[in-house]
């Protein structure tokens, strides 16, 4: 065992002392690239549905909008049915005085021209508010209709995500209870896996059964070419004493993040295009690290699986 123990650290300084300061500088500007790029998908997802949710309010004051008109119309018309009425009665009212009065028929007269001139404008107002409101109906309609494919495309990828995950769960049964778990939230289907099945304490090499896993994934991953992947390199609060060309926990978790990502481009089906590696060190706990069940929880890689969101964004713009 010890021969074992020092041939490793025997092995592990030379591959250290051979990679240049160029290749490690590289290195760190592409983990730099990899989590802008992650925070600015994060971003857009966010953004995205921020906008969906704006578009839902406006499509309710529109429709608030709509109802008002329809209110205003039917009063319009109320309106001008009394004023018809009135007019018939005054119409009358002139009959009967027409004999018995000159004045009396001039006044009757004025009333009669002055009501005509505000029916008049009455039916004016009446055919403008019912062609605001045409117009008002034909915007609704056509606003409700890109709504309406807007939530079906987002419920489409919802169901695919959601299809995906099944598929994930199915190919990663076998490792069932050693720290791996695969769910969906917020559009996205993560897949946790501790450390204890990947790696041994302080090393970024996965074992045998870790890269066993990787590659059953990989081989789901092949079969969806549309899905953005994340990995993302995790560990507890404890300092890294490990390897001296490393500087911490962050150095560690972009290396674990790497080795997952290399295992990945085994299989040629997945592009690389789609692959983000990225290490968040200590940061990003989902237990307390105040017990050692809680650390082990936080050592971990986490697969994030994003859907590509160009159709939601065209939509977006045609609204």
């Amino acid at each position: 065992m010890i021969k074992r123990i020092s041939l490793l650290v025997l092995t592990i300084t030379l591959f250290t002392s051979c990679v240049s300061k160029k290749l490690y500088t590289e290195m760190e500007d592409k983990y730099a690239n990899a989590k802008k790029e992650n925070r600015n998908l994060s971003e857009e997802v966010d953004e995205l549905y921020k906008r969906n949710s704006s578009l839902s309010n406006n499509l309710d004051r529109l429709q608030s909008s709509y109802d008002s008109a329809i209110a205003e119309r039917d009063k319009l018309q109320s309106d001008y049915a009394a004023a018809k009425t009135n007019l018939e009665n005054l119409k009358a009212s002139y009959n009967a005085l027409e004999e018995n009065s000159s004045a009396a028929i001039a006044k009757n007269s004025q009333k009669n021209r002055e009501l005509l001139a505000q029916l008049e404008a009455k039916e004016q107002a009446l055919a403008t508010e019912n062609e605001r409101l045409k117009t008002l109906k034909q915007e609704l309609e056509s606003r409700s209709q890109r709504v309406a494919e807007l939530e079906n495309v987002i419920a489409s990828k919802d169901a695919e995500m959601n299809k995906l995950k099944d598929a994930i769960s199915k190919a990663l049964t076998n490792f069932e209870g050693k720290g791996l778990t695969v769910e969906q939230r917020n559009g996205k289907v993560y897949i946790s896996m501790e450390n204890k099945l990947l790696f041994e304490s302080g090393s970024w090499y996965v074992g045998t059964q870790g890269k066993q896993a990787v590659k059953q994934l990989g081989s789901v991953l092949a079969e969806n070419p549309e899905i953005s992947v994340l990995i993302e390199g995790h560990t507890d609060n404890v300092p890294y004493n490990g390897n001296a060309q490393l500087s911490g926990n962050w150095d560690l978790s972009a290396k674990r993040a790497t080795s997952i990502v290399n295992i990945l481009r085994e299989n040629a089906a997945i592009n690389p295009e789609n692959l983000t590696a990225a290490g968040r060190g200590e940061y990003a706990p989902i237990a307390t690290n105040d017990t050692a069940e809680g650390r082990a929880k936080n050592r971990r890689i986490e697969v994030i699986l994003t859907p590509k969101l160009d159709e939601i964004s065209r939509l977006l713009n045609e609204i």
